[in-house]
């Protein structure tokens, strides 16, 4: 796997560089987000957790991937900058499990009176 950084711009007002790179593959499938994001961290000498690839595409027929990087000054800069899902993508955010938020929506509707109570009350 090669990998040729195309431009490289800083952003100081989000406090990150925006990378557009080109990877070659010759005889391996489009390699893993996580894979690229170690070798790009290693060209652009910061540490890992400061890069996120925001995209990857592979060129159909050929053995050449292009993608979009951000490259930030720190940590916390890209947690608060970027989106929930590039964050999981990139393994920076755990995934928010839907199993924890069901029981809360649950708990609400069963608080309500019953119908049947409500009319056994204005009867009597």
């Amino acid at each position: 796997m090669e990998i040729k950084i195309l431009e490289d711009r800083t952003n100081p007002l989000l406090k990150r560089h925006e990378v557009r790179f080109e990877i070659a593959h010759a005889t391996k499938a489009t390699p893993p987000r996580d894979e690229v994001r170690g070798e790009l961290s290693k060209l652009v000498r910061a540490p890992k957790d400061r890069v996120i690839i925001e995209r990857m595409e592979a060129r159909y027929g050929t053995a050449v991937t292009r993608g979009e990087a951000l490259v930030y000054e720190t940590t916390e800069a890209a947690k608060s900058t970027e989106r929930e899902h590039i964050l999981v993508r990139n393994r920076l955010k755990e995934k928010a499990a839907k199993g924890a938020a069901a029981p809360a929506a649950e708990a609400a509707p069963s608080e309500a009176p019953k119908p049947e109570a409500a009319a056994s009350e204005k009867k009597g």
